[in-house]
């Protein structure tokens, strides 16, 4: 239990850095950056099986499901914030 949280937030917080780096704008630290990350892994899971595509599992896919997820939260964040 205890090793799968440390694994969501390594794969959280390497998500949402990158998310973040490639979505631009002003970054929101290392905490945030991993909450965005791990809510982004299931708004990215979500999206994908709606899709039908299923990650294999293993550490890249993992980052990938979580990175796209970051993403779409980000883009969804900063249209809220414009409104």
């Amino acid at each position: 239990m205890f090793g799968g949280l440390i694994w969501w937030c390594i794969v959280g917080g390497i998500a949402g850095f990158l998310a973040g780096k490639v979505m631009k704008g002003g970054g929101f630290g290392v905490l945030m950056d991993i909450v965005i990350g791990i809510v982004g892994a299931m708004i990215g899971g979500w999206v994908f099986g709606l899709l039908g595509i299923f990650s294999s599992g293993g550490l890249i896919g993992s980052i990938l499901v979580a990175f796209v997820g970051a993403c779409i939260l980000l883009w969804l964040v900063r249209l809220i914030k414009k409104a």
